[in-house]
């Protein structure tokens, strides 16, 4: 699609865009570091990535294995 615009029209583009992105309020990364840092660390418990799934509510494991006779 970006090749069948002209260079004028992908300008128009870009701008557009960055006035969007100047409406965005900025947070310093100070303070969202620490929000992201806190939010993490209060739902480490419930994370099953570091806690791990119980065998038995893991819905990838294997049911049964192969057997040969």
């Amino acid at each position: 699609m970006a090749q069948e615009l002209s260079e004028k029209d992908l300008l128009k583009m870009n701008v557009e865009q960055l006035k969007k992105e100047v409406k965005n309020t900025r947070v310093p990364i100070s303070k969202t570091g620490k929000e992201i840092k806190d939010f993490v660390e209060a739902e480490a418990g419930n994370d099953p990535l570091l806690k791990g799934v119980p065998e038995d509510k893991n819905p990838f494991k294997e049911k049964g294995g192969c057997v040969i006779s």
